[in-house]
């Protein structure tokens, strides 16, 4: 079959190196879940180690090139090909409501977006990995108190165990980025159930991380917080002090506050 063209305007770069698609794969030989969503399978080198193995595997890709590539390299039996963007999917239907990992060499012009549906959709995903720019991967992993600490940090960390695994040169793909890569994996919490306003905890990390060199007290200003709960010392911090516990924390003192947007 012919090689399928890398398209830039997808951020497609394609890997090549077999032993590291094996290992990402591998990640899932552990996991109960056996209904697997792969995004942006390209020509399948990933796909290659998935099937086979009594699971039941989905493909989403995009690009027309590679789905016909993809249907003559795997049956119908082997795994589902859908042509479609990821992130308009909703993924209840596609899905229904059993649970389902994620696994991918994501196009990295769109992989924090797809690590966002992701956790919209925590209840029905309970693994997800694979590989993402190295500096990306590195934000999802980091702990408070760095420049690398941020909005993707806090909600990952919320509802999942990321774990950063191995870097990966750019050699490995076709074409070469110019940037390191790095394998991810993120396994969700025992216990993910946060109690407060979730819709408010997502737009208090937000507004403090647009704002990340001011503190809470500057950043948090649009909520018109009582000014009682602004004296309190923890509106002194900035946001990259804050652990994801202590966002929710806050998020259920400013709810009881009677913030009034």
């Amino acid at each position: 079959m012919k090689p399928v063209r890398p398209k830039k305007k997808l951020g497609q770069h394609f890997l090549k190196d077999l032993s590291v698609a094996e290992k990402i794969a591998g990640l899932l030989d552990h996991q109960s879940c056996t209904t697997v969503l792969e995004i942006g399978p390209g020509m399948g080198v990933l796909t290659q180690f998935l099937v086979g193995k009594n699971r039941d595997i989905h493909l989403v890709e995009i690009d027309s090139e590679s789905i016909v590539f993809l249907k003559n390299r795997f049956s119908s039996k082997e795994a589902s090909l859908m042509q479609a963007d990821f992130l308009t999917l909703d993924l209840k239907v596609l899905m229904g409501s059993k649970p389902f990992a994620i696994i991918g060499n994501f196009p990295y012009n769109i992989s924090s977006q797809i690590v966002f549906k992701v956790i919209d959709y925590k209840e029905q995903i309970p693994f997800f990995a694979g590989m993402f720019q190295k500096e990306v991967a590195e934000r999802i992993c980091e702990p408070p108190g760095s420049k690398k600490y941020g909005i993707i940090s806090v909600l990952c960390q919320l509802y999942y165990t990321p774990t950063y695994l191995f870097t990966v040169p750019p050699n490995v793909f076709s074409p070469p980025p110019k940037v390191d890569s790095a394998v991810l994996e993120m396994r969700i919490k025992k216990d993910f159930s946060l109690d407060c306003d979730k819709k408010l905890l997502v737009q208090i990390v937000k507004l403090s991380f647009q704002q990340r060199r001011k503190t809470l007290r500057n950043s948090l200003k649009t909520l018109n917080i009582p000014e009682v709960l602004r004296e309190d010392a923890i509106f002194d911090r900035r946001p990259e002090t804050l652990s994801g516990t202590e966002f929710t924390e806050l998020t259920k003192r400013i709810s009881n506050g009677k913030v009034s947007n």
